[in-house]
């Protein structure tokens, strides 16, 4: 078996926030994505006081940014909702259901969270595929405003 691209997990460097928000650019639909096309979640990601300690970077062994997730806890404290990107030319290469496994890892190992939370745009069919196999279901759904607009994203959750 090939080695995990998935190597290292720290806190959201300002470097590689500004690579996210600056370089990393997503084919067709997924250009959704792009920190550009939604200023709330671009002001976010480049500002050290706005991203908190919820940011963190997945690093390869080379120390090369290669994906993101970031913790949003409900105020329950039982539940975190998490964000999350692969660098661009990572996508669509089958390496999703690993990310899925470092970060959750990562979730159990370090909070006390019984419940993960996901909202992804209705569209995003490949990542509700990944989602899914991963043992998240839908729960529901919710319109959302960004990237100028309003679109409707599935809520899924999943118990650890």
């Amino acid at each position: 078996m090939s080695k995990s691209i998935f190597q290292k997990i720290a806190m959201l460097s300002q470097k590689n926030a500004l690579i996210i928000a600056d370089e990393w650019h997503y084919d067709g639909q997924y250009a959704f994505y792009d920190m550009k096309n939604d200023q709330e979640d671009y002001d976010e990601i480049i500002s050290p006081q706005l991203r908190k300690n919820n940011y963190f970077q997945v690093l390869d062994e080379d120390d090369n940014l290669v994906a993101f997730f970031c913790l949003d806890p409900d105020k329950k404290k039982e539940q975190v909702e998490v964000g999350l990107g692969l660098a661009p030319d990572l996508t669509g290469r089958g390496l999703g259901s690993e990310f899925m496994s470092v970060f959750e890892n990562y979730i159990k190992n370090n909070y006390d969270y019984q419940v993960i939370v996901l909202a992804v745009a209705e569209f995003n069919l490949r990542a509700i595929k990944v989602y899914q196999k991963a043992g998240y279901v839908i729960t529901g759904t919710e319109m959302v405003h960004s990237n100028g607009g309003i679109y409707k994203f599935n809520i899924m959750t999943k118990k650890l």
